[in-house]
């Protein structure tokens, strides 16, 4: 922690006043972004403007495809220094999987892309 993290207290308050309704929204939206306390979700839209929520299904997606790939590609090596020789549907099995983690990849920037 720096310095001035560490003589930096949340000690002032702020008090605003809202409707039933507008409170509905407010805590609709803070269920909508996974966010906690009120104090978190008014305190970062009060900042910042926004709050953002990832959608973790792509990198979970990558990972999955990279583990399998790198299994496949496991097995490859496996059975090349047992006989000596690869067989070309294992190739192209493992070259089929590599273009899909390469589109998911492509996807997931593309998403960031219009974040930023």
């Amino acid at each position: 922690m720096t310095e001035e993290k560490k003589t930096e207290y949340r000690n002032v308050r702020i008090h605003f006043r809202v409707t039933p309704s507008e409170k509905e929204r407010i805590c609709k939206k803070m269920d909508e972004l996974g966010i906690r306390t009120m104090s978190a979700y008014l305190r970062k839209m009060a900042l910042d403007g926004y709050c953002v929520q990832l959608d973790y299904d792509s990198p979970k997606q990558i990972t999955s495809l990279l583990r399998r790939c790198s299994n496949n590609l496991n097995q490859v090596a496996k059975r090349a220094n047992e006989t000596g020789s690869i067989y070309a549907a294992d190739i192209e099995d493992l070259q089929t999987r590599l273009d899909e983690i390469w589109k998911t990849q492509k996807e997931s920037l593309k998403a960031l892309a219009t974040i930023m």
